[in-house]
């Protein structure tokens, strides 16, 4: 990766998330375009952009970031309410990426390789990695939900849906040791899992509930060895 990309890049997330206090978001969110926070924020990464390549010639291209940060920043904060919050927070954060490749493309002449998307094998990672989540989960409801344990159904002292992304994270992790021949990590992972999860069932009590979650935890490990190894065997 060119040297000049990470650069904008660091500044960018030195700028986002080490120098900018939770308190200057919140005045940001209530102030809006009023927030004397807004425009420190935004200088900020302007200074950021001449420390980190250490010359006064990058003037144009820390400008640029400046004013294009602003402009980011200005629309999230204009339309953000707290239903929309964490989706805007991932719109303002891939639009400030692709500005910066933006940035880094017209100024630096930087070329960023496609031609592996026209790989097999990168096809194959893909499908796999995306089999592991939503479809995957929807596969385990519908065979484990009859053994669902009635009493089970009405319990609201967990997260919602917490158990369904537990799932999909521990799917990708062990997906992730496989390609990468880390498989003792798949053990460790089955193990730490064990220790917290059964540690709450031997509490509750419920036979069939710990049954439920025994089949519903090696279900998942399975699918998702299942599919590491066969990604593999074609990476």
């Amino acid at each position: 990766m060119d040297i000049y990309l990470i650069k904008l890049l660091l500044a960018h997330l030195i700028g986002d998330f080490f120098l900018q206090p939770n308190a200057w978001v919140k005045d940001k969110e209530s102030k809006k375009l009023r927030s004397k926070w807004l425009y420190l924020h935004v200088l900020i990464h302007i200074i950021l952009i001449f420390l980190i390549f250490w010359s006064v010639g990058v003037w144009k291209v820390a400008l640029s970031i400046g004013i294009i940060h602003f402009i980011i920043d200005a629309f999230k904060i204009s339309f953000q309410t707290k239903k929309n919050a964490r989706v805007l927070f991932f719109i303002d954060q891939f639009f400030h990426c692709c500005s910066i490749v933006l940035i880094w493309n017209i100024y630096y002449n930087g070329q960023i390789n496609i031609s592996y998307f026209n790989e097999v094998k990168t096809w194959i990672l893909i499908s796999g990695l995306l089999f592991l989540t939503m479809p995957t989960s929807i596969i385990m409801k519908v065979i484990i939900a009859k053994w669902l344990p009635a009493d089970d159904q009405n319990k609201t002292n967990s997260l919602q849906n917490a158990g369904k992304y537990i799932g999909i994270l521990e799917r990708l992790l062990i997906f992730l040791f496989l390609i990468t021949q880390h498989f003792e990590a798949v053990g460790f992972l089955l193990a730490a899992k064990s220790i917290f999860r059964f540690g709450d069932l031997k509490e509750a009590h419920d036979i069939k509930l710990t049954e439920y979650v025994l089949i519903g935890t090696l279900l998942s490990f399975g699918i998702a060895i299942v599919i590491g190894m066969l990604v593999t065997q074609y990476l």
